[in-house]
């Protein structure tokens, strides 16, 4: 289970970031994770709490935003989502492609800090 070594990088760059910060209660790590990125959500959620325990991000929550897949059409000339994850071809006109521009991300975007 590799999420699990995704949380505990995820931890550790919070609470490196909450360190800078001088020590702030970091409610909420927000994290953009792509269909194509190879992570389980549910997994990544589960091993996130496990990875909070005993740190200063022990009660945080995970909010993960799910990035749809898109590719560049050559025939439209611009990014398309795509019908299925199976065949990367524009929902628009059908065209296929292997430019994939969206859908690979994991990366963590913001930070809910209290006092």
């Amino acid at each position: 289970m590799h999420e699990l070594s995704i949380a505990m990088s995820i931890v550790e760059m919070a609470q490196e970031e909450a360190g800078l910060r001088g020590n702030v209660h970091i409610q909420a790590v927000h994290l953009r994770l792509g269909l194509l990125s190879g992570v389980v959500k549910d997994a990544l959620l589960s091993s996130y709490e496990m990875a909070c325990e005993t740190t200063v991000l022990e009660g945080s929550r995970l909010i993960i935003e799910e990035i749809p897949v898109e590719i560049y059409c050559s025939h439209c000339r611009t990014q398309r989502p795509v019908h299925s994850i199976q065949y990367f071809c524009c929902a628009e006109c059908g065209t296929p492609s292997a430019k994939v521009t969206r859908g690979k991300e994991l990366e963590v975007f913001a930070l809910e800090i209290g006092e």
